[in-house]
């Protein structure tokens, strides 16, 4: 079953053209995120995906011994982890000609092309995993047009990016060479 929210190189296996962290992709309308999510990321949302499926264990047999409410509420409670680990994985930045999207698991927020006056790499204390230590780190930093607060897009300590700096890399010059291309 192919997941393409998983994978930033999904529309590989189509033969349709260039690689989808390229701007000159044909595809320009899709939100698509220009790299591949971390394993503490895939590893977190999996131990969810776990602790939903021994929920639903418990929902069966909980609906088999006779108390079919409460067996209902283990299935609620089961898809709202489903729901939240399908959220963690598609959490990250996404690019496409229209802006770049910050997405959360509970928000997220668009920014227009127009209204980035640089993309830029620094070195800078970054959080790790998202907690709230900090270390010394390298981020990918958007700067407003209009002279506000700078936006961190994302770090190399997060939970894309911890222990894989050449995927951090790989990452900073796609959402760089995105900008070039769609900052008007």
């Amino acid at each position: 079953m192919p997941l393409p929210f998983l994978t930033a190189d999904g529309a590989l296996d189509d033969q349709t053209g260039g690689a989808p962290d390229d701007p000159s992709y044909e595809d320009l309308d899709r939100w698509r995120r220009p790299y591949r999510p971390g394993t503490w990321r895939v590893g977190g949302a999996a131990l969810l995906l776990l602790l939903a499926s021994y929920i639903l264990f418990s929902a069966m047999i909980i609906a088999m011994a006779g108390s079919l409410p409460a067996a209902g509420i283990c299935v609620a409670v089961a898809a709202l982890v489903i729901g939240f680990a399908v959220r963690v994985v598609r959490s990250g930045v996404q690019v496409s000609a229209h802006g770049l999207r910050q997405v959360g698991v509970f928000t997220y927020a668009t920014t227009d092309w127009s209204r980035i006056a640089a993309i830029r790499t620094a070195q800078q204390p970054v959080r790790w995993l998202g907690l709230p230590r900090t270390v010394q780190g390298q981020a990918v930093i958007a700067e407003p047009a209009d002279g506000g607060a700078p936006l961190t897009l994302i770090s190399s300590h997060s939970a894309d990016f911890l222990a894989r700096p050449e995927g951090f890399d790989m990452a900073a010059d796609a959402l760089e060479s995105w900008a070039a291309a769609y900052r008007r």
